[in-house]
């Protein structure tokens, strides 16, 4: 893959994909929780389940960091939990 380089030559980085939100959703009659880590915000995320739970939209519709969609029912929607954003993890470490 090829980064961008602006005119000061400098590559130009999406800051999104620096950052990861994890999410965690609750599904009613379901025995575990749904865990993701999207490159949404969290203010999208929030508006995201806001309409579901709202009746604006049928589904809660996620996209986590590796493109993937997932959509949750909004009637089975038990809780969502929005962890802080932190940066991704870089390399091998033994710990």
């Amino acid at each position: 893959m090829c980064a961008e380089y602006g005119a000061d030559g400098r590559a130009h980085t999406d800051r999104r994909r620096d950052k990861a939100v994890e999410v965690k959703i609750g599904v009613q009659y379901a025995p575990r929780e749904i865990v993701l880590e999207s490159a949404q915000t969290p203010e999208e995320v929030e508006k995201a389940v806001a309409e579901a739970l709202s009746g604006k939209t049928e589904l809660l519709s996620l996209v986590d960091d590796h493109g993937r969609k997932v959509l949750v029912p909004a009637d089975r929607i038990a809780y969502v939990e929005l962890g802080e954003p932190t940066a991704r993890k870089v390399g091998f470490s033994a710990v």
